[in-house]
Protein backbone atom coordinates (compact mmCIF):
# COMPACT_ATOMS: atom_id res chain seq x y z
CA UNK A 1 0.00 0.00 0.00
CA UNK A 2 3.05 2.17 0.82
CA UNK A 3 4.21 1.66 -2.61
CA UNK A 4 0.78 2.22 -4.33
CA UNK A 5 -0.08 5.72 -2.10
CA UNK A 6 3.98 6.85 -3.22
CA UNK A 7 2.46 5.95 -7.15
CA UNK A 8 -0.50 7.48 -7.06
CA UNK A 9 0.70 10.80 -5.41
CA UNK A 10 3.35 11.26 -7.98
CA UNK A 11 1.09 10.68 -10.73
CA UNK A 12 -1.80 13.10 -9.43
CA UNK A 13 1.62 15.54 -9.32
CA UNK A 14 2.09 15.51 -12.61
CA UNK A 15 -1.44 15.97 -13.93
CA UNK A 16 -2.85 12.29 -14.71
CA UNK A 17 -6.52 11.98 -14.32
CA UNK A 18 -7.25 10.50 -11.11
CA UNK A 19 -9.77 7.96 -12.81
CA UNK A 20 -6.61 6.74 -14.92
CA UNK A 21 -4.44 6.60 -11.90
CA UNK A 22 -7.07 4.28 -10.17
CA UNK A 23 -7.99 2.23 -12.96
CA UNK A 24 -3.70 1.64 -13.76
CA UNK A 25 -3.30 0.96 -10.04
CA UNK A 26 -6.24 -1.42 -9.44
CA UNK A 27 -4.01 -3.50 -12.04
CA UNK A 28 -1.45 -4.41 -9.12
CA UNK A 29 -1.01 -7.67 -7.44
CA UNK A 30 0.80 -8.88 -4.86
CA UNK A 31 3.63 -11.33 -5.52
CA UNK A 32 7.06 -12.17 -3.74
CA UNK A 33 10.87 -11.56 -4.96
CA UNK A 34 12.82 -14.25 -4.30
CA UNK A 35 16.77 -13.56 -3.73
CA UNK A 36 20.17 -14.91 -2.45
CA UNK A 37 20.80 -11.59 -0.84
CA UNK A 38 19.01 -9.08 1.07
CA UNK A 39 17.88 -9.11 4.53
CA UNK A 40 14.22 -10.93 4.16
CA UNK A 41 13.44 -14.08 5.95
CA UNK A 42 14.59 -17.48 4.11
CA UNK A 43 11.69 -18.89 2.52
CA UNK A 44 13.55 -21.34 -0.19
CA UNK A 45 16.62 -22.38 -1.93
CA UNK A 46 18.26 -22.22 -5.24
CA UNK A 47 18.99 -25.98 -6.35
CA UNK A 48 20.15 -27.99 -3.49
CA UNK A 49 19.25 -31.46 -2.80
CA UNK A 50 16.43 -33.00 -4.39
CA UNK A 51 14.26 -34.26 -2.02
CA UNK A 52 11.12 -35.97 -3.04
CA UNK A 53 8.73 -39.56 -1.69
CA UNK A 54 9.44 -42.63 -2.47
CA UNK A 55 6.47 -42.63 -4.90
CA UNK A 56 7.21 -39.72 -6.67
CA UNK A 57 8.95 -40.49 -10.21
CA UNK A 58 12.37 -39.40 -10.90
CA UNK A 59 12.55 -35.55 -11.92
CA UNK A 60 13.56 -35.10 -16.16
CA UNK A 61 15.09 -31.85 -15.25
CA UNK A 62 17.48 -30.26 -12.99
CA UNK A 63 16.23 -28.65 -9.75
CA UNK A 64 16.06 -24.92 -9.78
CA UNK A 65 14.39 -24.15 -6.34
CA UNK A 66 12.98 -25.12 -3.44
CA UNK A 67 10.13 -23.06 -2.15
CA UNK A 68 9.42 -23.63 1.55
CA UNK A 69 5.70 -22.70 1.69
CA UNK A 70 4.93 -22.64 5.09
CA UNK A 71 7.71 -19.98 5.35
CA UNK A 72 5.80 -17.41 2.73
CA UNK A 73 3.66 -15.02 4.28
CA UNK A 74 -0.49 -16.19 3.56
CA UNK A 75 -1.02 -13.01 1.79
CA UNK A 76 2.23 -12.36 -0.61
CA UNK A 77 0.70 -13.61 -3.54
CA UNK A 78 -3.07 -13.65 -4.89
CA UNK A 79 -2.66 -17.36 -5.28
CA UNK A 80 -3.94 -20.11 -3.44
CA UNK A 81 -0.74 -21.51 -3.21
CA UNK A 82 0.07 -24.56 -0.24
CA UNK A 83 -0.30 -23.05 3.39
CA UNK A 84 2.96 -25.90 3.93
CA UNK A 85 5.00 -28.52 2.39
CA UNK A 86 7.98 -27.48 -0.14
CA UNK A 87 7.16 -26.63 -3.88
CA UNK A 88 10.13 -27.88 -5.87
CA UNK A 89 10.35 -26.16 -9.53
CA UNK A 90 12.62 -28.18 -12.03
CA UNK A 91 13.99 -26.73 -15.62
CA UNK A 92 16.33 -25.70 -17.74
CA UNK A 93 17.16 -22.10 -19.20
CA UNK A 94 17.79 -22.68 -23.31
CA UNK A 95 15.84 -22.24 -26.05
CA UNK A 96 13.60 -25.21 -26.36
CA UNK A 97 13.59 -26.14 -22.96
CA UNK A 98 10.98 -27.58 -20.75
CA UNK A 99 10.48 -27.86 -16.75
CA UNK A 100 7.68 -29.54 -14.23
CA UNK A 101 6.29 -28.62 -10.81
CA UNK A 102 6.74 -30.83 -8.02
CA UNK A 103 4.40 -30.77 -4.62
CA UNK A 104 5.76 -32.15 -1.41
CA UNK A 105 3.13 -31.94 2.06
CA UNK A 106 4.13 -31.41 5.38
CA UNK A 107 5.27 -34.53 7.12
CA UNK A 108 5.45 -36.94 3.79
CA UNK A 109 8.51 -39.26 4.22
CA UNK A 110 11.23 -38.08 1.39
CA UNK A 111 14.37 -39.71 -0.03
CA UNK A 112 17.12 -38.02 -1.73
CA UNK A 113 17.49 -38.56 -5.57
CA UNK A 114 19.97 -37.94 -7.89
CA UNK A 115 20.72 -34.29 -8.47
CA UNK A 116 21.63 -34.28 -12.14
CA UNK A 117 19.27 -36.20 -14.38
CA UNK A 118 20.27 -38.08 -17.52
CA UNK A 119 21.69 -35.87 -19.82
CA UNK A 120 22.56 -33.37 -17.72
CA UNK A 121 25.54 -33.79 -16.00
CA UNK A 122 27.88 -31.72 -14.48
CA UNK A 123 30.84 -33.04 -16.57
CA UNK A 124 29.40 -31.92 -19.93
CA UNK A 125 31.14 -28.35 -20.54
CA UNK A 126 27.93 -26.87 -21.80
CA UNK A 127 26.07 -28.06 -18.41
CA UNK A 128 28.88 -27.32 -16.25
CA UNK A 129 28.53 -23.46 -17.65
CA UNK A 130 24.94 -23.31 -16.85
CA UNK A 131 25.23 -24.94 -13.25
CA UNK A 132 27.77 -22.30 -12.86
CA UNK A 133 25.61 -19.30 -13.16
CA UNK A 134 23.13 -20.95 -11.02
CA UNK A 135 25.20 -21.15 -7.34
CA UNK A 136 23.58 -22.61 -5.05
CA UNK A 137 21.80 -20.71 -1.91
CA UNK A 138 19.06 -19.47 0.25
CA UNK A 139 16.05 -17.58 -1.52
CA UNK A 140 15.05 -14.39 0.68
CA UNK A 141 12.36 -12.97 0.34
CA UNK A 142 11.19 -9.04 -0.66
CA UNK A 143 7.36 -8.69 -0.54
CA UNK A 144 6.62 -6.95 -4.04
CA UNK A 145 4.03 -5.82 -6.26
CA UNK A 146 3.52 -6.80 -9.90
CA UNK A 147 1.70 -4.50 -13.03
CA UNK A 148 1.26 -6.21 -16.24
CA UNK A 149 4.77 -5.79 -17.95
CA UNK A 150 5.66 -2.56 -15.68
CA UNK A 151 9.63 -3.67 -15.98
CA UNK A 152 10.08 -4.86 -20.42
CA UNK A 153 7.64 -2.60 -22.54
CA UNK A 154 9.47 -2.18 -25.30
CA UNK A 155 7.83 0.44 -26.35
CA UNK A 156 6.33 1.74 -29.95
CA UNK A 157 4.95 -0.29 -32.02
CA UNK A 158 5.70 -3.18 -30.11
CA UNK A 159 4.35 -2.47 -26.35
CA UNK A 160 0.80 -4.00 -26.05
CA UNK A 161 -1.65 -2.04 -25.17
CA UNK A 162 -2.36 -2.27 -21.80
CA UNK A 163 -5.32 -1.84 -19.71
CA UNK A 164 -6.01 1.73 -18.58
CA UNK A 165 -3.92 2.60 -22.28
CA UNK A 166 -4.64 5.57 -22.21
CA UNK A 167 -2.46 6.35 -20.26
CA UNK A 168 -0.26 3.15 -19.48
CA UNK A 169 2.90 4.85 -20.76
CA UNK A 170 2.54 7.84 -18.43
CA UNK A 171 1.86 5.63 -15.58
CA UNK A 172 4.73 3.09 -16.49
CA UNK A 173 7.20 6.28 -16.45
CA UNK A 174 5.84 7.24 -12.81
CA UNK A 175 6.08 3.69 -11.50
CA UNK A 176 10.00 3.31 -13.04
CA UNK A 177 10.66 6.79 -11.74
CA UNK A 178 9.23 6.16 -7.89
CA UNK A 179 11.06 2.68 -7.87
CA UNK A 180 13.94 2.61 -9.99
CA UNK A 181 16.02 3.52 -6.95
CA UNK A 182 14.92 1.05 -4.45
CA UNK A 183 17.02 -1.08 -3.67
CA UNK A 184 14.47 -4.55 -3.76
CA UNK A 185 12.26 -2.71 -5.98
CA UNK A 186 11.32 -4.78 -9.30
CA UNK A 187 13.66 -2.90 -10.87
CA UNK A 188 16.37 -4.06 -9.13
CA UNK A 189 16.87 -7.80 -9.60
CA UNK A 190 19.11 -7.47 -12.70
CA UNK A 191 22.02 -6.66 -10.68
CA UNK A 192 21.03 -9.93 -8.07
CA UNK A 193 21.78 -13.00 -7.82
CA UNK A 194 19.55 -15.92 -9.87
CA UNK A 195 15.92 -13.69 -8.53
CA UNK A 196 12.65 -15.78 -8.89
CA UNK A 197 10.06 -14.18 -9.02
CA UNK A 198 6.59 -15.91 -7.35
CA UNK A 199 3.02 -14.78 -8.61
CA UNK A 200 2.28 -11.06 -9.98
CA UNK A 201 2.15 -10.80 -13.85
CA UNK A 202 6.07 -11.55 -14.21
CA UNK A 203 8.06 -10.08 -17.08
CA UNK A 204 7.50 -11.44 -20.61
CA UNK A 205 8.03 -15.11 -22.39
CA UNK A 206 10.16 -13.14 -26.17
CA UNK A 207 7.69 -10.48 -26.01
CA UNK A 208 4.30 -12.48 -24.49
CA UNK A 209 2.64 -12.71 -21.02
CA UNK A 210 3.72 -16.10 -19.91
CA UNK A 211 0.07 -16.48 -18.86
CA UNK A 212 -1.21 -15.84 -22.36
CA UNK A 213 1.28 -18.66 -23.41
CA UNK A 214 0.34 -21.17 -20.78
CA UNK A 215 -3.91 -20.63 -22.35
CA UNK A 216 -2.22 -21.05 -25.49
CA UNK A 217 0.96 -22.78 -25.93
CA UNK A 218 0.88 -23.12 -29.93
CA UNK A 219 2.01 -19.59 -29.40
CA UNK A 220 1.30 -16.50 -32.06
CA UNK A 221 3.43 -14.40 -34.40
CA UNK A 222 2.61 -11.20 -32.76
CA UNK A 223 1.64 -9.29 -35.89
CA UNK A 224 -1.30 -11.05 -36.77
CA UNK A 225 -3.13 -8.64 -34.06
CA UNK A 226 -3.47 -5.24 -32.35
CA UNK A 227 -2.29 -6.67 -29.31
CA UNK A 228 1.31 -9.05 -28.85
CA UNK A 229 0.19 -11.96 -27.04
CA UNK A 230 -3.38 -11.40 -27.62
CA UNK A 231 -5.94 -10.50 -24.65
CA UNK A 232 -6.09 -9.23 -21.55
CA UNK A 233 -2.95 -9.56 -18.85
CA UNK A 234 -5.73 -12.13 -17.21
CA UNK A 235 -5.88 -15.24 -19.63
CA UNK A 236 -8.51 -16.72 -17.93
CA UNK A 237 -7.84 -18.82 -15.56
CA UNK A 238 -3.79 -18.93 -16.42
CA UNK A 239 -1.68 -17.63 -13.75
CA UNK A 240 2.21 -17.19 -13.42
CA UNK A 241 2.89 -19.33 -10.99
CA UNK A 242 7.17 -18.69 -10.92
CA UNK A 243 9.65 -16.94 -13.08
CA UNK A 244 13.31 -17.74 -13.05
CA UNK A 245 16.13 -15.32 -14.54
CA UNK A 246 19.51 -16.64 -15.06
CA UNK A 247 21.83 -19.30 -16.10
CA UNK A 248 22.97 -18.29 -19.84
CA UNK A 249 24.91 -15.42 -20.76
CA UNK A 250 22.72 -13.09 -21.73
CA UNK A 251 19.94 -13.94 -19.59
CA UNK A 252 17.06 -16.64 -19.57
CA UNK A 253 14.03 -16.95 -18.42
CA UNK A 254 12.19 -19.87 -16.98
CA UNK A 255 8.18 -19.45 -16.66
CA UNK A 256 5.76 -21.73 -14.50
CA UNK A 257 2.03 -21.04 -15.33
CA UNK A 258 -0.88 -23.03 -13.90
CA UNK A 259 -4.40 -22.66 -14.12
CA UNK A 260 -5.69 -21.09 -10.60
CA UNK A 261 -8.29 -24.09 -10.34
CA UNK A 262 -5.50 -26.90 -10.31
CA UNK A 263 -3.21 -24.92 -8.00
CA UNK A 264 -6.00 -24.93 -5.44
CA UNK A 265 -6.15 -28.69 -6.50
CA UNK A 266 -2.73 -28.89 -5.79
CA UNK A 267 -2.54 -30.50 -9.73
CA UNK A 268 0.88 -29.32 -9.97
CA UNK A 269 1.42 -31.80 -12.94
CA UNK A 270 -0.99 -29.85 -15.07
CA UNK A 271 1.67 -26.89 -14.95
CA UNK A 272 3.31 -25.58 -17.81
CA UNK A 273 7.03 -24.77 -18.33
CA UNK A 274 8.29 -21.94 -20.97
CA UNK A 275 11.79 -21.08 -21.57
CA UNK A 276 12.93 -18.00 -23.49
CA UNK A 277 16.65 -17.77 -24.25
CA UNK A 278 18.14 -16.10 -26.96
CA UNK A 279 21.30 -17.62 -27.70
Amino acid sequence: MKILDQVRAEALRRGVPAADVERWLGLARPSALLTQQGDGPVVGAIRGPVMLPADAKDPKFPLIATIDCGALPADVTDLPLPADGQMLLFGWPEEDGYGEVMYVPAGVAVDEREQHPPGFSPDDEECAEVYAKIPQGDLHLTVDISLPYVKTIPGPPWSPPLPGDPPFEEMTKVWQDVLGDAPDGPFSYGGWTTPLLLGGYGTDCNGFNPAWLGANPSGCSGSDGPVRGGGPPDHGDWVLLAEFHGGRQGGASIHWVIQRADLKDRRFDQARVLVYWNP
